[in-house]
């Protein structure tokens, strides 16, 4: 007689979640719009909603092999605007006292998401598919962001609405990047991803991460 396999994550996290989740979409749509949830990081949150309920390792990996190193490089460059100093810009939007405290209090998220996801994983297993998965997804969100969403620096109706999604435009959305052509800039930005973000961690989830077939069979 077969064991079912018993739930992987928690209810209390779930429910946790979830209440974030029910708190952070309406205050971000209101004040945002709802091109905000184009970003890598809020496709990132929706895919974790959806996979700590339905428990499938595919959406959970997704954003993990997409978020991880980005969000560590939001985190640092917090920690140094905190301190004074300015790095990308990517977060300077942290700072911008026009903007209320609890809406900038709400992307804190970027801090713990990338820890929740690595247990997520941890839990479920990684789903080797998702490296093809992210990169189709997250090339197409910048070509929609490039193409038919606003510019760095783009003077905006409401300053609140996004611009410059996922920095297609450069890693400062009150400025595009200067270096090279828009175009040039923007299929640099995506091989960037792939090569030195996407398939570099990857492989380490890879490596270290059960696969979801592991995973199942310790539940069971």
């Amino acid at each position: 007689m077969k064991t079912h396999s018993s739930s992987a994550i928690p209810l209390w996290l779930k429910v946790s979640y979830t209440a974030f989740m029910a708190v952070l979409i309406p205050v971000y749509w209101y004040h945002y719009g709802p091109t905000n949830f184009l970003y890598f990081c809020d496709i990132a949150l929706l895919l974790t909603l959806a996979g700590i309920w339905l428990e499938k390792p595919l959406l959970i990996s997704l954003p993990a092999v997409g978020i991880l190193m980005p969000q560590a490089l939001w985190c640092t460059d917090y920690a140094v605007q905190l301190c004074g100093f300015k790095m990308t810009g990517m977060t300077a939007y942290m700072f911008d006292e026009t903007k209320p405290l609890f809406l900038r209090g709400l992307s804190l998220f970027h801090g713990w998401l990338p820890f929740l996801l690595v247990f997520l994983v941890f839990k479920l297993g990684y789903d080797r598919r998702a490296l093809k998965g992210w990169t189709a997804s997250a090339s197409g969100l910048c070509l929609a962001a490039f193409f038919f969403f606003p510019k760095a620096g783009e003077t905006l109706s409401d300053p609140n609405l996004p611009r410059n999604i996922n920095y297609v435009f450069g890693m400062d959305d009150a400025q595009p990047q200067t270096w090279m052509s828009a175009e040039l800039y923007l299929v640099t930005w995506i091989a960037l991803l792939v090569i030195l973000v996407f398939i570099p961690t990857h492989f380490v989830l890879k490596k270290i991460c059960p696969t979801p077939e592991q995973a199942a069979a310790k539940r069971s």
